[in-house]
């Protein structure tokens, strides 16, 4: 006899809901076998739906439930209608049966007297040949799995009729177990229907696929997995945690329980490699939800209990087993074989200019390799140890100072990632930048051009353009090192933040660029921000919302490690200090304010010298200088009326961000080198606007289509005319022109060497820095350790205009005058034990020279002072008495430093596993073009292997290709050249025949 069924329907009212609960009671009435009863669940307002007659006529009841009701919810209001022994369908108002669903269910049902559940095919309303599920299993740690979704309906799999569980939505649960079997209301809506069937199979029941059975569903119904990606993640997490509880032997209970937070922690990084940052949040939601519902699992244990007749080994055999989910999953990104941009870096040159870029590099630094330690200009030795420079760009007690605490520069942090590269000797890296980094900027600069153009020659230009850039090039010279990691590290953040909106881990990388940059030059976080809002407007435009919210991503890290500063200097010094420059501060040579110094900027020098051209030709003629630029310019301007106009304008604007950064860097003096105002560095602005001012003559040598020559001419023309503008500081430091170079060997302490070696090895002992100026004043600073170094130096000494913590000059005057104190005892109490009287770097005049006479004699008669001799370095002196340790951070210090250092480490961390890349990563990447902001009507450049020019030989062009023939047009073509068609002819590089290729279009999300 066929069972009796009861339809449980469960509505949630909508803008749609009327008429998909219409459509499903229309499917219902037409039924080769129709169901006994029919109950009507609504979730919500059911005043509408009451006053249609369809429904009247239909259903035999209708209940009200509030809006929240879950659907396990609403089934369980509707269960004390169903009559004794009737079998339950479970449907929702979007299910609509076909014709004989019920029948072939019933049929199952008979068939089947192992059966508990009988299941359906879904398939989408849209499109009933597409399949939505049909089978759900699970993995060995409770994660389900769809054995068939999203594919064509060819019939592939109506062999199957056995599975662990099914999608709830559609499926037949049998009169004799359907008090045991129902819906877990704990499980969020998602996995009702695998718990179902895990729970059957333990009481000795099956679920049985019918695939003949078909009902259409849409993606929104109230059975569904919840809308959006946040929700979705958290319905399908709670309900695997909440399953993995249920299902643990009671010996196991607590151990699961205990590992939710650290599997969170865990999951949380496997999802920022993954690239799934907003899976981060619901992984905590769901562990914390699950922490706490004791009721809900003990409610879901003891229901397992009550009918469960087997063991979990019947289980195991329907599982999916790793190798199976391997080949099932598929990560959605393509295969490599579509790549639509080669790299080619090996095969289009640029390895070679990279290696010709390290020849010229030893060439012009060749004593370098000698040097242990690198030193001059704004050089300083770095920590000795690894945990040293760690230290140093934590929150916590300065470097500097007599008790300075507070934050570090975010430039700390860059010197201590550049230092661990070299354990055995954290100086030496130093000395390994400058040796690599005119390779490193020519394939910086490689890389860079990668999302420009396609053409090889064109790469290999944008890369030499960059390496000999003059901001860089008098970086180099003048012992620079943030000028000389900005400009290495901005062309990786242009490489990558170009593309910040197509995936997270571009985003993740671009973050990590954008805070590093940041961090060597606070001068240019105002353009760089300025330069992300315009991104985030460009793409809002292209309604591009996933890729604006990546790139929104962008300056979180840097907010995080510059934030402890900004507070810092809000509350102690001024918005302004926030510019200025990292590390040491030296008052260089570099272009001023006046009218030659802007003539200077103006023409991309950051110096007067013009490039050290003052030198060679003098000062009148040094100035036209910049006429060896014009080239490059004039190429950059032609790109605002060049076929990728956007791109050139856009590039434009960067180099005149960047060029307006330099004006303004040399109005502002808000750092001090002992006591002397110095001007924020230009250098970092003009670096900006070289990448723009290259990026733009790229564009318009790329798009010279028709004038294969004139390109190869401008290139050349504009590549020998940087060239030639670089010779005189690349030949500057052997001396050639006659002045004394600024880099030297050393010293690897800027403390004499007694000092030196009574604070190796043990707690940091403090020295007295006094050094007399020309102008009669007298500078006084802290030295604690070996050695001044370059990540212990603050800001927030550097910037301030007032006394920050104890006030040593007080102090350093009364040392020097006839004051009658106890000036070895007051030292001592600070930790200080050594006191040093040093020179003037440039030479001393006559009231540095009479000062320091004075300071010597006072010295030498004050009690508790012995003269320890005259070192290279000064007088020194050190207390008879031991001085006491430095003062230690209190609690509350401690706090703060752990909390600071906490948000920091944990935000960057993101970012870090954000940017590693991944296999799916990878392949995505390459199924994308690299060149960012071409039109669809513009040709892709593809390089003319061998294997091209046997290809085309064989087929001449406007022949179609073997594999394509069946689906041309058979009648002849007269001109087989493409004139609109989307293909055009393009030479690949300088002397290379034109190659016709049909150009692929980019979709406007990756543009």
């Amino acid at each position: 006899m066929p069972a009796r069924v009861h339809a449980i329907i469960v509505a949630r009212p909508g803008s749609s809901a009327r008429a998909q609960l219409l459509r499903t009671l229309d499917a219902l009435r037409a039924q080769s076998t129709p169901p006994a009863a029919i109950t009507l669940v609504v979730c919500g307002d059911a005043g509408s739906i009451r006053q249609s007659e369809v429904v009247a006529a239909t259903v035999e009841g209708i209940i009200a439930a509030r809006s929240g009701t879950s659907f396990a919810d609403a089934v369980e209001l509707a269960r004390p209608r169903v009559m004794e022994g009737s079998a339950i369908w479970l449907l929702a108002q979007d299910t609509a049966p076909h014709p004989r669903a019920l029948e072939r269910l019933v049929g199952s049902l008979e068939r089947s007297p192992s059966a508990a559940i009988i299941a359906p095919k879904l398939v989408q309303t849209d499109d009933d040949r597409e399949i939505v599920s049909l089978g759900v299993s699970m993995t060995a740690l409770g994660r389900s799995v769809e054995l068939a979704a999203g594919e064509l309906d060819q019939g592939q799999h109506d062999g199957k009729d056995d599975a662990l569980g099914a999608d709830i939505r559609g499926i037949l649960i049998r009169g004799e177990v359907r008090d045991a079997l129902r819906p877990d209301r704990a499980l969020a809506g998602a996995d009702e229907g695998l718990d179902l069937g895990v729970r059957a199979r333990l009481g000795g029941g099956r679920v049985v696929l019918t695939p003949s059975a078909r009902i259409a569903v849409s993606p929104d119904g109230p059975a569904a997995l919840p809308a959006g990606g946040a929700r979705r993640a958290y319905a399908t997490r709670t309900a695997q945690l909440h399953r993995r509880l249920a299902y643990a032997p009671a010996i196991a209970l607590p151990l699961h329980w205990l590992t939710l937070l650290p599997l969170a922690l865990w999951r949380s990084i496997t999802h920022l490699i993954g690239k799934r940052p907003e899976a981060v949040a619901p992984e905590w939601g769901a562990a914390l939800t699950a922490m706490f519902r004791f009721g809900a699992v003990s409610r879901s244990r003891r229901g397992i209990r009550s009918f469960r007749t087997s063991s979990w080994a019947s289980v195991a055999p329907l599982r999916v087993t790793r190798g199976d989910l391997r080949r099932r999953l598929d990560d959605g990104h393509g295969s490599e074989g579509g790549a639509v941009s080669e790299l080619r870096f090996f095969s289009g040159g640029g390895a070679w200019a990279v290696l010709a870029a390290l020849v010229v590099s030893i060439a012009t630094f060749t004593t370098l390799l000698a040097w242990p330690v690198l030193g001059g200009g704004a050089l300083l030795p770095l920590r000795t140890t690894v945990a040293a420079l760690w230290a140093d760009a934590a929150w916590g007690l300065r470097g500097v100072g007599v008790d300075l605490i507070g934050p570090a520069d975010p430039f700390a942090a860059v010197v201590a990632v550049l230092g661990s590269l070299w354990p055995a000797g954290p100086s030496f890296s130093l000395v390994l930048l400058w040796i690599l980094a005119l390779p490193l900027a020519v394939l910086g600069g490689w890389f860079a051009a990668t999302r420009v153009t396609d053409r090889s020659g064109l790469r290999i230009f944008a890369g030499v353009v960059w390496a000999l850039a003059p901001t860089f090039l008098a970086a180099l010279m003048d012992g620079r090192p943030t000028g000389v990691l900005v400009h290495l590290l901005l062309p990786w953040l242009f490489h990558s933040a170009v593309v910040a909106h197509r995936s997270w881990g571009a985003a993740g990388a671009a973050s990590l660029l954008f805070a590093a940059v940041a961090a060597c030059s606070p001068s240019l976080a105002p353009a760089l921000l300025l330069l992300w809002v315009v991104a985030i407007g460009i793409t809002l435009g292209g309604a591009r919302i996933r890729g604006a919210v990546r790139l929104l991503w962008l300056p979180v890290p840097a907010i995080a490690l510059f934030a402890p500063i900004v507070v810092w200097q809000l509350r102690h010094g001024s918005i302004l200090a926030l510019l200025g420059d990292p590390g040491q501060i030296w008052a260089g040579p570099q272009a001023g304010a006046d009218a030659a110094g802007r003539l200077a900027l103006a023409t991309g020098f950051p110096t007067a010298s013009f490039g050290d051209w003052t030198a060679v030709v003098g000062t009148p003629l040094g100035t036209w200088a910049g006429v060896l630029l014009a080239p490059l310019a004039l190429l950059a301007l032609a790109s605002a009326v060049a076929p990728r106009w956007r791109a050139g304008i856009t590039l434009l604007v960067v180099s005149l961000t960047g060029l307006a950064t330099a004006f303004l860097a040399v109005g502002i003096a808000v750092s001090f080198a002992q006591g002397t105002p110095v001007a924020i560095w230009p250098g970092a602005g003009l670096s900006l606007a070289w990448i723009g001012l290259t990026g733009a003559a790229l564009v318009t040598l790329d798009t010279m289509l028709t004038m294969p020559r004139v390109r190869v001419v401008a290139a050349v023309v504009s590549a020998l005319a940087v060239l030639v503008c670089a010779v005189p500081s690349l030949l500057s430091f052997h001396g050639f022109l006659g002045e004394k170079p600024v880099l030297t060997d050393g010293p690897s302490s800027t403390l004499p060497a007694y000092v030196a070696a009574q604070a190796e090895g043990e707690k940091p002992v403090g020295t007295l820095v006094l050094t007399p100026q020309n102008d009669g004043g007298l500078a006084a600073e802290v030295a604690w350790g070996v050695s001044e170094t370059l990540g212990a130096q603050s800001t927030m000494l550097t910037t301030a205009t007032d006394i920050r913590g104890t006030d040593i000059t007080t102090l350093s005057v009364d040392l020097l005058s006839a004051r009658d104190f106890d000036a070895a005892g007051k030292l001592g109490e600070l930790g200080i034990g050594y006191v040093l009287l040093a020179k003037v770097a440039d030479g001393e005049g006559d009231r540095a020279l009479t000062l320091r006479t004075s300071a010597v004699t006072a010295l030498d008669q004050r009690a508790g002072f012995v003269q320890a001799g005259n070192t290279a370095r000064g007088v020194l002196w050190h207390l008879e008495a031991d001085a006491a340790d430095r003062a230690e951070l209190s609690a509350g210090e401690h706090a703060t430093a752990r909390l600071v250092t906490t948000v920091q480490l944990v935000l960057v961390f993101a970012a870090l596993l954000l940017s590693i890349p991944t296999r799916s990563s990878r392949r995505a990447a390459r199924a994308q073009s690299r060149i960012v902001g071409r039109t669809p009507d513009e040709p892709m450049v593809l390089p003319r292997h061998a294997e091209d020019r046997e290809f085309e030989d064989a087929y001449p062009v406007g022949d179609p290709a073997p594999e394509d023939r069946a689906t041309q047009d058979p009648e002849p073509v007269d001109d087989p050249q493409p004139t609109d068609t989307g293909a055009e002819t393009a030479p690949t590089d300088a002397g290379d025949e034109p190659v016709v290729r049909d150009r692929t279009e980019t979709p406007e999300e990756e543009r």
